[in-house]
């Protein structure tokens, strides 16, 4: 059957948690150099839909696209592996030291792609900063780059807690996506289940890390009123801390410490 069940899947989560902490430092860096730029290229073609129909769910619709390349092509993203390689480091099968030198190398890997992503699609776009009148994609970069740093910025604590809250809603949909993937052999399946969730969570504006390492420095480049600092100050570093919650206590741990670790478990026409 096609179907995987959850206490399947758990075992599932925890090899695969194994199986990132072995990569080498090359294969990390390539991964998740990948998976940063795909999700620039699934970001500007959400941009492009929304532009075209003038319906925010378009977008959210087509986003997916990029996370289930990922998905399928088993590339390497941070916010990802926030919900599985620290169950790895909690079951005692890998090293703190090891856990901290994957995700270090994915976060590393996934702002390369997504920052490299952005300075090509500057260059297609304005080509090479000749073209001094902005596109509507091009416009709706720079207003969300602001939106996402001085707009929480402007709010104060109130702002950057928003900010926060939103980075752990972000990645709980994330994360279920990556789990969910793995409750299907087939491909159309994994793409089917890894899709829904990330439409949820582009659909309602949520804050997700590695997005923001393209939206937000592509926002720069064409003209945000935005700093380097206004960017790892307001935004991303608050937005990594909300992902790493969110992917791991709300996804990671509570999808196995309940399937993973229990002896019993329904059977699947109980569910």
């Amino acid at each position: 059957m096609d179907y995987v069940s959850p206490k399947e899947v758990a075992g599932t989560m925890m090899s695969v948690a194994v199986a990132k902490a072995t990569l080498s430092v090359k294969d990390l860096l390539i991964r998740s150099c990948l998976s940063g730029a795909l999700l620039g290229i699934a970001v500007t073609l959400a941009y492009f839909a929304t532009s075209q129909t003038h319906l925010s769910l378009a977008g959210a619709f087509v986003f997916p696209v990029g996370f289930v390349i990922i998905i399928i092509l088993g590339l390497e993203l941070v916010t990802g592996s926030f919900s599985l390689v620290p169950l790895a480091w909690f079951e005692k099968k890998i090293s703190g030291a090891t856990m901290v030198k994957n995700l270090f190398w994915v976060f590393t890997g996934n702002l390369i792609g997504s920052v490299f992503f952005a300075l090509l699609y500057w260059a297609a776009a304005s080509e090479t900063g000749t073209i001094v009148k902005l596109g509507v994609v091009e416009q709706m970069l720079v207003t969300v780059a602001e939106k996402k740093t001085i707009g929480y910025a402007q709010h104060g604590f109130a702002g950057i807690f928003a900010a926060f809250v939103k980075a752990i809603l972000c990645n709980w949909m994330v994360c279920m996506g990556v789990v969910l993937s793995m409750t299907s052999r087939s491909t159309s399946g994994k793409i089917l289940a890894a899709g829904i969730p990330i439409f949820i969570f582009f659909a309602l504006g949520y804050e997700h890390a590695v997005v923001n390492m393209f939206v937000i420095p592509a926002g720069i480049m064409f003209g945000a009123r935005v700093t380097i600092t206004d960017w790892w100050l307001y935004n991303q570093l608050i937005v990594t801390a909300g992902n790493i919650i969110g992917g791991l206590l709300f996804t990671g741990m509570a999808i196995y410490y309940t399937y993973g670790k229990s002896e019993h478990s329904l059977p699947s026409s109980a569910i």
